[in-house]
């Protein structure tokens, strides 16, 4: 990122006791999300869109109710009312990735999802060169091409049917759709991350009503869809998003990734789900590109910078 001509302003650094709860809220945060794909193989014989609903609507409840606890009611309505047109754009995205995370669970690996989703912060840097000019390092275009190689040789096992097509084709649509609303979310000042991405799951339970074929579901497999959303989605985010502040975002990058790492653990733990030999490659590589790319923020984090994306997402 280029840097302004003005002296670099005062570095903000939150005192010692605040910095050590933003890294144990934002741990929490990955460890919430990475229980997603465990979750979901509970799960009985639903239709898709009927967990879409139900997920969403626990999320929208909770995120909510997070917000009227944190804001009261008037401060978030003018929350929601401030987003504009790329608080919507962010909205729309989420609500894309959220519903895409379900459906794809039925037709590939959570490994394969989660790996994919590794290369977000790399992806995003891509989008913002390609949609706003956006300069990017040569050390940065470096752990783009080699993201994108990452995810090729992942992809390469649904060309022999070792993997269904759609279910790697819908984790590669989450993470254009997570990283372009990465991009918008820093571009635009005026997009808070909780408002828009309630907003999703509001979006995403309205479509999802509209296609399912049923709402009715077991009262296990109810149990099961509020964790998935209120716990693993809303409370997530929340924790993200309190805990982010707090913490340099190179820090808080680097707890996410504890979602990418843990959650085919679990998943292999409970469920016995084994990801594939060319999955645990091209998932290395990924997860390298990113570790790498989050070294160099390391060194960059006390510059200045100009508003814009660093590939890096920014907490509500």
């Amino acid at each position: 990122m280029s840097s302004s001509q003005a002296s670099p302003p005062p570095a903000f650094a939150a005192p010692a006791n605040e910095e050590r709860i933003g890294f144990l809220l934002v741990f929490l945060a990955a460890l919430a999300w990475s229980l997603g794909g465990t979750i979901g193989r509970f799960l009985g014989e639903n239709d898709a869109w009927t967990n879409v609903f139900w997920r969403s609507a626990w999320a929208a409840a909770f995120l909510l109710g997070f917000m009227l606890w944190r804001d009261g009611l008037r401060g978030m309505l003018g929350l929601f009312r401030a987003m504009g047109l790329p608080g919507l754009v962010v909205a729309a995205c989420f609500a894309t990735a959220s519903t895409a995370f379900v459906v794809a669970l039925s037709y590939t690996t959570v490994a394969n999802i989660l790996l994919m989703q590794a290369g977000a912060p790399l992806i995003a840097a891509l989008l913002a060169f390609l949609f706003f000019r956006e300069r990017i390092s040569l050390a940065t275009w470096v752990a783009i091409v080699v993201v994108i190689a990452g995810v090729a040789v992942m992809v390469s096992d649904s060309l022999d049917g070792n993997v269904s097509p759609v279910g790697d084709g819908l984790a590669l649509l989450i993470v254009v759709v997570f990283s372009l609303a990465t991009v918008l979310t820093r571009r635009f000042a005026d997009v808070r991350m909780t408002p828009a991405v309630c907003l999703g799951t509001l979006m995403a339970g309205a479509f999802a009503l509209t296609q399912a074929a049923t709402l009715a579901v077991s009262a296990v497999d109810m149990g099961f869809l509020f964790a998935f959303g209120a716990v693993n989605l809303g409370l997530g985010l929340a924790l993200f998003s309190t805990g982010a502040r707090l913490i340099p975002a190179a820090y808080a990058a680097l707890l996410a990734t504890f979602e990418t790492l843990l959650g085919p653990v679990w998943v292999w733990l409970v469920h016995g789900e084994v990801p594939s030999q060319r999955t645990l490659i091209g998932g290395s590589i990924v997860f390298a590109a990113l570790l790498v790319h989050i070294g160099l923020e390391f060194r960059r984090q006390m510059r200045p910078q100009r508003p814009g994306t660093t590939g890096l997402p920014l907490p509500d």
